[in-house]
């Protein structure tokens, strides 16, 4: 039986950013041929349609969207592709994770969407903190001011599997959040 991590992985790299690699074509919104995405699995890594519907159904962070026989990632794409997501009025505050290495240049230029299409932003700390704790180093946790930031015109929208998105946070809307508020 294939593992489920390594096939979610896989999943998340060919919706998100390398069709290619499975030999998928996504169109303008995403979404993918299920039968083709399954074939590809089959082959590389000898799963079932069963297993992929497990993915999809059971997978926490609700990564993949299956309508008819389509599937699509629900965010994190590298490529070019309209969600159809409508902007969306924030919660007053929103979080984000990092790690301690990377505070100076966030600080600094605000947190930018790097090679993804848009900023991920949690609506607690504590899916923050499940974040950042999946990579090595010292979390940090920011608390932004969505409702100052809305206010001044920018967007935001609310990912299918509750991912908060936005194009850029300004280092003025960012403050840290200590350690000792942290639960």
């Amino acid at each position: 039986m294939p593992n489920d991590v390594q096939l979610s992985k896989f999943m998340s790299l060919v919706l998100r950013h390398a069709p290619e690699q499975a030999e998928l074509v996504l169109d303008e919104n995403g979404w993918a041929d299920f039968d083709a995405l399954c074939k590809s699995l089959h082959t590389k890594f000898g799963a079932s349609t069963a297993d992929v519907l497990r993915i999809v159904e059971e997978n926490p962070k609700k990564r993949f969207a299956l309508e008819g026989n389509r599937i699509r990632a629900v965010q994190g794409h590298s490529i070019d592709v309209d969600l159809g997501l409508q902007p969306t009025a924030p919660p007053d505050v929103l979080f984000h994770g990092t790690k301690d290495e990377f505070l100076a240049s966030i600080l600094r230029e605000g947190l930018t969407r790097q090679s993804r299409q848009h900023v991920h932003l949690s609506k607690d700390v504590e899916t923050a903190l499940i974040v950042t704790r999946r990579r090595k180093g010292k979390d940090v946790i920011l608390q932004v001011d969505s409702a100052a930031m809305a206010s001044d015109g920018a967007m935001f929208f609310l990912s299918d599997n509750g991912v908060w998105l936005t194009n850029h946070v300004p280092p003025r809307y960012l403050r840290r959040i200590n350690e000792r508020e942290l639960p």
